[in-house]
């Protein structure tokens, strides 16, 4: 005779070691359930990849830094001494202009000779460590290397030229020590588009 059994009660029955149908279901997806151990691994190598990356990125930045700041150092260690070295390069020329116009003479041509050597010698010392001169004249006027006086009347040049040096300025590096005081002209044509412009403006040499 057959016996009707309840049918939860044969799925708990088939179920292995006496677990329920629930606990039997639950064992076997438990595994397909769990994280793919190779896509940890992927991700954990792919974290440590990029924080390596950073790491070797940060360090260069550094590196680069420090060399900037070292190449500063030995540009502009001598700021301050070469400011006050302009004085004394004023006064040289200054000297000679008043010679000059006094007029030269057998007795005084030995002596201005002299402190055009001595000029001369002082401007290349200068010029040695990274400082030059800045005599605009026929150059555009750049507000971050000229300090404009006056303006002068002029249709020959284009308005905004250098046309007269007041005082020669000086600039270290990229550092201006002095701005150039200058005389620009006004009245001219326009200046030359900007993308025809060129690097005229940067320090040069007197």
């Amino acid at each position: 005779m057959t016996t009707n059994r309840d049918p939860h009660e044969q799925a708990e029955t088939a179920a292995p070691d006496g677990a329920t149908t629930e606990e039997f279901q639950d064992r076997q997806d438990g595994p397909a359930a769990e994280p793919d151990a190779f896509a940890l691994l992927e991700a954990e190598k792919n974290d440590l990849k990029d924080r390596l990356m950073r790491a070797l990125a940060d360090a260069e930045n550094l590196r680069r830094r420090s060399e900037r700041e070292v190449a500063d150092a030995r540009t502009y260690a001598v700021t301050s001494f070469a400011r006050d070295m302009l004085t004394v390069a004023d006064n040289i020329r200054r000297g000679l202009e008043s010679a000059k116009q006094a007029g030269e003479t057998e007795a005084t041509k030995p002596l201005i000779e002299g402190v055009e050597l001595t000029e001369r010698d002082l401007l290349a010392t200068l010029a040695r460590h990274g400082i030059k001169q800045l005599a605009p004249e026929g150059q555009k006027f750049d507000p971050n290397f000229h300090q404009a006086m006056f303006e002068v009347p002029n249709d020959q040049v284009p308005s905004g030229t250098v046309v007269q040096v007041v005082q020669t300025g000086y600039a270290i590096g990229e550092r201006v020590l002095r701005p150039a005081l200058v005389g620009v002209a006004k009245g001219g044509p326009k200046p030359a588009p900007a993308a025809a412009e060129t690097s005229a403006d940067e320090p040069r040499e007197g």
